[in-house]
Order: structure tokens, then C-alpha cells, then sequence
């Protein structure tokens, strides 16, 4: 007969204390661990907006002085990380990640766990789950991979059919549901995405089955950068700020963001694509329109200056500078931020929606509070010859 020895629960109080202690002890030895700062540089727009725009939608704001983590602090910030992913996987924007949090912060954090209100704007999401396979691969600690797998999962769940992604996941209603390159939303999450199909060593613990879905809806978020290029006067040129979601054709955003072709945001999508190996000819026949837009749509003798002038307030800040467009023989090029469909006019508006041809016409408030013009188009003539003759020379057939 098997007589097993019942231990007083005295006994068994004292067992789980030591076990709690020798859990605490490993961490503490974990926190105290020197590691490498990984940069932070990818959360800055969120960052920024946190301190620099009250936002009575924010579950936290920031407190005066609030303290920060060091960047080599990396385990800190990880769980920073975690606290603010939501438990659908993603990410609501506008917080600090470096921030100290207080035991009031942290609990309101807590408490919004089940909300959905997640996004890609502002740099958001596939930057938290970029940080946390790096994390993962310094560490080793499971739960920054678990994290990251989740936050993986969402931004696949978040692809439409077409290959596209929305601003906001789940979706919501007005434009935050169209097709979003607007702040480097669309081109962001492929960067990340790309990194797993490339075998980026930071991704090396995702299984096949993840893995293969990534690269699915990699593929087809080429195939929709493609299908969304604008074609204008029966011509390839680029792309605008974002797209519908479902004809793929150029979309209103907010109310001074008008359906057109947009020089600014084509930039970055331009440059992802010359980023690709071996392109083919799709790739190569968007790269070559794309490219041509850019050398037609310049403007010469022209600058931009800001300049200060006395304070004025608008419902939205107090206003301290202006901006006057400069006739200059000697200026580099610039663009405008839009051209008009079909006339491919330089373009403006307003917060009331109407079409300016001037940048004088744009209301005080608008004028120097948006980037109406960008010198980002030379970044992409400055490269291509050299992607050119990688690719179209024959060398690398």
C-alpha cells in the first residue's frame, strides 16, 4: 500500500514564498543585466505627439517633468511595450514608451486592455513589434516573443484582400478605413514584414506556419503598391496620400487632404521599392514611371522661408510664424506636397476642403502648420542611376 504524507500547509506557505523569492531574484538579476540601447528613434512621432498635443482621448497623459528609462534599459521599456498592446495585438498611438510610469498610469493602462481602438498612424504597432523581436533576441525572455508574435498576427489580420492596410484596425468609420501611405503607415509595416522574408536574424524564432503567412502577405502588399499607382493622363505617375479601400483609386482624408498625387508620401514608396532584389519588370516599369513624375513635377527658382510674425491664436494654437514662397534663380529644386488630377497643377486647400493654387490663399493656421512643399523627390534622382544600373544593366540577371 502507497501512503503519501500529508504536509501541513504551514509547510506549504514556506515552499511558495521560496519559490516567489527565487522568481523575484531572477528578475532583479535580469533588470540589473547591462544590455545594448536599441534606438528609439521609431517612436519619436508618437513621443512627440504625447508631449507636445494634449489629447483628451489618451488614456494617460504625461505628467510635468515625467522621468524616462534608459535606452539600454531595454527590458523596461519591452514591458512599457507589453503594458500598452492591447489585447487584440496591437497598439493605440501617442505615448511615450520610454516614459516611467505611475502606479496611476499603469493602472489606467490596465483597465484598457479590451478596447480596440489600434492603429498604424504615427509610427505605431509594427515599430512595437520590431522592438520586441530585438528584445526577444537579446534576452530570450518568452514573454517579449509571445508579444511580438501577437502583434505579428494582428498586422496580418489587418491586411485587406487586396493587400492593402488600413489606418486603423479594427476598422472604423470616415477615412481612417482607406488605404493609409500617408505618414509612412503602408511602407512601415512592409520594412517589417520584409525583414521576416529576408531572414532578418531578429525574426529567426518565428515558426514556418508564421512565417509563410508573412511572406503571403508580403507579396501582396507589393501587388497592391502596384494595382494603386496613379495613372494620369493616360501615364503611370505615383501615388496619393491614401487610396480606397476597395477601387484603389485616390481618396479624401482630412478635410485640407484631397484626392491627388502626392509627391511626399510617393517618395517613400518609391524608395521601398528600389529596395527590392531582383525586381521585376512590374517593379522596374513602376520604379521608371515613378521616377519620371519626379523630374517632370519639379519646380525651379523657388524656396520656401519661414519667417516670424506677431502671435496670432486660432482655435487650435497660437500662431507665431508664417510661411512666403521666394522667388530664388539660384534655389534647388522643390515640389509641391500635391498636384491636381488630370491638370497636374501644384495644389492646396484648407481645413473647409476647397482647392488653392497658391500658397498665399491657404488660411495663416494651415499655411505654416502643414509641409506644403518637400526637396524628398531629389533623395529618390539621387539614387536611381546607381539602382539603375544595377538592375537594368544586366550585371545582376
Amino acid at each position: 500500500m502507497l501512503y503519501v504524507r500529508i504536509l501541513p500547509k504551514k509547510v506549504f506557505a514556506i515552499i511558495g514564498m521560496m519559490l516567489l523569492a527565487a522568481n523575484l531574484y531572477a528578475q532583479g538579476k535580469e533588470q540589473k543585466k547591462e544590455y545594448s540601447p536599441i534606438s528609439l528613434k521609431p517612436f519619436s512621432d508618437s513621443s512627440r505627439h504625447w508631449y507636445g498635443i494634449h489629447d483628451d482621448h489618451n488614456i494617460i497623459n504625461p505628467k510635468f517633468n515625467q522621468p524616462k528609462y534608459k535606452e539600454s534599459e531595454i527590458t523596461k521599456i519591452a514591458d512599457n511595450i507589453l503594458l500598452y498592446q492591447r489585447n487584440n495585438g496591437g497598439w493605440p498611438k501617442n505615448y511615450d514608451v520610454q516614459a516611467i510610469l505611475t502606479p496611476q498610469q499603469t493602472d489606467s493602462l490596465i483597465k484598457t486592455k479590451d478596447m480596440v481602438h489600434t492603429t498604424f498612424d504615427n509610427s505605431t504597432t509594427y515599430t512595437h513589434v520590431d522592438y520586441l523581436a530585438q528584445v526577444y533576441t537579446l534576452t530570450h525572455i518568452q514573454k517579449y516573443r509571445t508579444a511580438c508574435e501577437k502583434g505579428i498576427k494582428f498586422i496580418l489580420s489587418a491586411q485587406y484582400p487586396n493587400g492593402g492596410w488600413p489606418q486603423y484596425y479594427p476598422l472604423e468609420k470616415g477615412y481612417s478605413r482607406h488605404i493609409t501611405f500617408n505618414d509612412g503607415a503602408y511602407i512601415g509595416v512592409m520594412e517589417v514584414l520584409k525583414k521576416i522574408v529576408t531572414n532578418d536574424i531578429n525574426y529567426s524564432f518565428l515558426n514556418k506556419s508564421l512565417r509563410e503567412k508573412v511572406v503571403l502577405a508580403y507579396n501582396k502588399g507589393i501587388d497592391c503598391i502596384l494595382k494603386s499607382q496613379i495613372v494620369d493622363k493616360d501615364r503611370l505617375t505615383a501615388w496619393c496620400q491614401q487610396h480606397d479601400e476597395v477601387s484603389l483609386k485616390p481618396a479624401w482624408a482630412r478635410a485640407f487632404e484631397p484626392p491627388c498625387i502626392c509627391n511626399g508620401e510617393s517618395v517613400g514608396i518609391v524608395l521601398f521599392l528600389m529596395g527590392i532584389d531582383h525586381p521585376n519588370q512590374k517593379i522596374i516599369t513602376s520604379v521608371q514611371a515613378a521616377v519620371k513624375w519626379f523630374q517632370d513635377s519639379k519646380i525651379l527658382n523657388t524656396r520656401v522661408e519661414t519667417v516670424q510674425v506677431a502671435p496670432e491664436k486660432s482655435i487650435y494654437k497660437t500662431i507665431t510664424t508664417d510661411k512666403v514662397v521666394v522667388i530664388d534663380s539660384l534655389a534647388s529644386p522643390i515640389w509641391t506636397r500635391y498636384y491636381e488630377l488630370e491638370t497636374e497643377r501644384p495644389m492646396f486647400s484648407d481645413r473647409n476642403s476647397k482647392i488653392l493654387y497658391s500658397l498665399s490663399e491657404v488660411s495663416r493656421e494651415r499655411r505654416s502648420g502643414y509641409g506644403w512643399y518637400t526637396y524628398a523627390p531629389q533623395d529618390v534622382l539621387n539614387k536611381y542611376p546607381k539602382w539603375e544600373k544595377k538592375w537594368l544593366s544586366g550585371e545582376n540577371k
